[in-house]
């Protein structure tokens, strides 16, 4: 196979020094070498772009599709030499992330060590390989927007019910100091348990139809599950009281908590994404559980609550399809982006219809 370099394919420059301090808020992503870090209300390159990590996460790629602001710890491409910034994106991605797994320890790179790293030569269908795998991201992108519009429903009716009282029957219902008749004054810890979960690590994983979950969400699936659905998850490490539902069976890592409750899942999910959790470790972000056990809630009658998770079953039904979605779709295309971009699987033959994102 024939092999070029990095910088054969583009030109890196490092990142702009930008101290909180100095940070004015606004639509402008700043980008470090981990992702999307703030937003600022000045640009300091024309977008689209793509980004890697100079220091700290190595090997990780990032598009922008907008003018952004590239922090120091990060490198960007400064010239995409005639080359399709999708295409540099998922090239890149491919390349660097194989070279820093196969690496030992890198504590930090510069631009000149990346342009001297050798890839495979760049393949001559290079913008209809960025085609296909950016049909897969317009899927992932769609899927979540579909999720976040359906949330947003939900999260209203929760908050018109049970934060404006205006739930059905509100107009009769006697009130005491704000409060309607019936409803109580519980500690989480009286409404549920946090359960840990169960370390399952990466490569013990079999890919199946249960969902893992750490703290971020779905982070893969398993051909078995720890915990029969529906159910929640709570973040305990990284993504502190980060809060997830899925109606299905599901394996939640040693990262999260699972919730126990004799109560409708439904409204217990609105009900732990309205809570403040206290970091127990500034260090290690922790969710300590005697801590989480002693928030106060206002707690509605029994029948209410029933009658807020009948409405809302559907709608979780429907985000929970689009998740599962969305993690089949992220593993078809991982596993096409280093198959194409190693010319082991070949386009040259298919008729590929450009999508929206790769248009002008």
């Amino acid at each position: 196979m024939s092999k070029t370099t990095i910088g054969n394919l583009v030109t890196l420059k490092r990142g702009y020094d930008l101290p909180h301090r100095e940070r004015t808020h606004g639509n402008i992503p700043i980008i470090s070498s981990s992702g999307l870090t703030g937003w600022h209300n000045r640009s300091m390159v024309k977008g689209p772009g793509v980004v890697t990590g100079r220091y700290g996460t190595l090997g990780q790629v990032f598009y922008v599709e907008k003018d952004f602001w590239p922090l120091n710890t990060s490198l960007y491409v400064q010239d995409f030499k005639g080359n399709h910034p999708k295409f540099v994106y998922y090239f890149l991605k491919a390349v660097l992330s194989e070279s820093f797994n196969s690496a030992g320890a890198v504590p930090g790179v510069n631009r000149n060590y990346l342009h001297k790293i050798a890839v495979p030569a760049v393949p001559k269908e290079k913008e209809c390989i960025a085609a296909v795998l950016s049909a897969y991201d317009d899927l992932i992108e769609n899927n979540n927007r579909r999720i976040g519009i359906l949330e947003k429903m939900a999260e209203e009716i929760y908050k018109e019910w049970f934060v404006r009282m205006r739930f059905p029957g509100h107009q009769t219902t006697k009130f005491n100091k704000g409060i309607p008749e019936g409803w109580g004054v519980k500690s989480l810890g009286e409404i549920l348990e946090l359960a840990y979960g169960k370390a399952l690590k990466t490569e013990n994983r079999v890919d199946g139809q249960y969902p893992v979950y750490g703290s971020s969400g779905v982070v893969g699936t398993h051909s078995d599950f720890l915990v029969k659905g529906p159910g929640l998850i709570v973040g305990r490490k990284g993504n502190v009281g980060s809060v997830h539902k899925t109606d299905c069976n599901f394996y939640p890592i040693d990262t999260v908590y699972y919730v126990k409750s004799e109560y409708p899942f439904g409204f217990l999910f609105y009900l732990l994404k309205g809570l403040n959790f206290i970091n127990s470790d500034a260090a290690v972000p922790g969710l300590n559980r005697k801590q989480a056990y002693s928030n106060k809630v206002f707690f509605p009658i029994l029948d209410l609550i029933q009658n807020f998770d009948e409405k809302l079953n559907s709608v979780g039904k429907q985000i929970n399809r689009l998740q599962l979605s969305i993690v089949n779709l992220k593993q078809t295309r991982d596993r096409l982006l280093t198959r194409l971009i190693s010319g082991k699987l070949s386009v040259e033959n298919l008729d590929i219809s450009f999508p929206p994102s790769m248009k002008e």
